[in-house]
């Protein structure tokens, strides 16, 4: 049997889920978490960033939570967004002290400090999604962007790795060796891949299993991302907030 300890990626109406702080905590007890995150997007996010100013209203929530399920264990965090080849979040170093932990994570609708030039990029890895071909050009700017943010930046966890665009995925997995930082196991996106499991396994990375519930109802569940993690041969103490019985 399968369960995980702590989930730290999960959303709510801050940034784009569907289910409130206080819901989500008591989706939490319900599965046995021992901590919970709250990871709302980034603010550079045109669509469904949070706004900074929100941030004492979440801590109100989250407090209000704990004294609901006292046993249960609530941080704020953010999934601040790659968006600089400066290295640069969209959460700045002096609002990143305002959170728990940080994760960041590669997505569309968030420019940072070359708009035009990352529209263009963006674009390029749209047309990776719909053909998986893709310019030299386009892989190594994704990729530089990834390794100065995991080189610039206290990041806990990096989100759905591979996700959404083209990397070289083995100069990432030895950043995140050097620098400590988790390699998530996304539930609802496809990455880590099994192939990129297989690889990330040959370094001492440590791998973390997201939920990346949009709803309470996904809040803790590992079930979407355990089958990349059999395919691939992945012993289940490799994944720090994994607990099994053999």
């Amino acid at each position: 049997m399968y369960r995980l300890k702590f989930d730290l990626h999960t959303h709510t109406p801050y940034s784009h889920g569907k289910n409130s702080i206080m819901e989500n905590a008591a989706a939490a007890v319900k599965v046995g978490l021992s901590t919970l995150g709250i990871s709302d997007h980034g603010p550079g996010h045109l669509f469904y960033g949070i706004s900074m100013r929100e941030i004492s209203s979440m801590r109100k929530d989250i407090k209000e939570a704990k004294e609901a399920h006292p046993g249960l264990e609530i941080l704020l965090g953010v999934e601040a967004n790659i968006v600089n080849l400066s290295g640069n979040l969209d959460v700045s170093a002096e609002e990143q002290k305002l959170f728990d932990y940080v994760m960041a994570g590669y997505h569309y609708g968030a420019f940072g400090e070359q708009a035009i030039k990352s529209v263009g990029i963006f674009l390029g890895s749209c047309l990776y999604n719909l053909t998986a071909r893709s310019s030299v050009r386009v892989r190594n700017h994704n990729t530089d962007m990834v390794l100065a943010t995991l080189y610039s930046n206290s990041i806990k966890v990096l989100t759905h790795p591979g996700d959404k665009a083209p990397f070289d995925m083995i100069e990432i997995i030895k950043a995140c060796e050097k620098t400590g930082t988790w390699m998530e196991i996304n539930c609802p996106h496809a990455a880590l891949s099994t192939e990129d499991i297989k690889t990330a396994a040959d370094y001492d990375v440590g791998f973390i299993i997201g939920s990346d519930a949009h709803a309470a109802k996904d809040v803790g569940l590992p079930d979407r991302a355990l089958d990349r993690v059999f395919r691939a041969g992945l012993g289940p103490e490799r994944i720090v907030n994994l607990i099994w019985k053999p």
